[in-house]
């Protein structure tokens, strides 16, 4: 997907532009999507590929919206040796924004994962009905 950046810092808050395209993060427990409980689809803020169900939402108590598993083909992943850490970057497969991170302490019930994502990179399509 090609992506005019100029265009899109016009239409992202600069919140958003710096964590979508800049990989920052937002503050713990700030996100509109932390505590959510709406049925639906999360979809990336940038191009609107469907990335997670709300079935696979859970309160992890870290301050941002996590979920157990992404949608097959939705997401990619990436090193990231960043902050004196090693961990897994998680993109939009579609448009390469940056949405958080994966990590190996989710549910042991479902899949063990737990992917730590920002509010400002989703947007909930709730479910009608």
């Amino acid at each position: 997907m090609d992506i005019n950046e100029k265009e899109l810092k016009q239409k992202l808050t600069p919140e958003e532009y710096s964590v979508l395209r800049e990989k920052g993060t937002e503050m713990p427990f700030s996100g509109k999507y932390v505590h959510e409980k709406k049925a639906g689809m999360y979809k990336c803020k940038v191009c609107g590929n469907a990335l997670f169900a709300s079935d696979a939402k859970f309160d992890s108590g870290t301050g941002w919206p996590s979920f157990d598993q992404a949608l097959p083909g939705a997401v990619k992943y990436e090193k990231d040796s960043e902050h004196g850490m090693e961990r897994t970057e998680v993109l939009c497969a579609n448009c390469n924004s940056h949405l958080g991170h994966v990590f190996e302490d989710g549910p042991a019930e479902t899949t063990g994962k737990r992917y730590c994502m920002n509010s400002v990179c989703l947007e909930l399509e709730e479910r009608k009905g």
